[in-house]
């Protein structure tokens, strides 16, 4: 993999390249439920993939940031909640 990095999902280890988006590292790795709604409890991901559904809305480094608007960058901590990274 050119220009490979790895960034942490759900405390487990996961190679991508750098200059990709989160949500583009997480679908490669055909990872496609990044959270659960708060109200229904039903399964969220990528949607829109130009950070204007917020569907994508993850915990990144400690803040929620959109998945699809935020480039990876070795030794990121990324957590999905509800769901699982694999």
């Amino acid at each position: 993999m050119t220009d490979a990095i790895q960034i942490t999902v759900n405390q487990r280890p996961l190679a991508c390249r750098a200059g990709m988006s989160v949500a583009a590292a997480l679908l490669a790795q055909d990872i496609y439920q990044f959270r659960t709604s708060p109200a229904r409890r039903a399964p969220r991901g990528a949607f829109c993939l130009m950070g204007a559904c917020q569907e994508c809305a993850i915990m990144i480094d400690g803040h929620i940031q959109r998945a699809c608007q935020t480039v990876v960058r070795d030794g990121m901590c990324v957590v999905l909640a509800g769901a699982s990274a694999g």
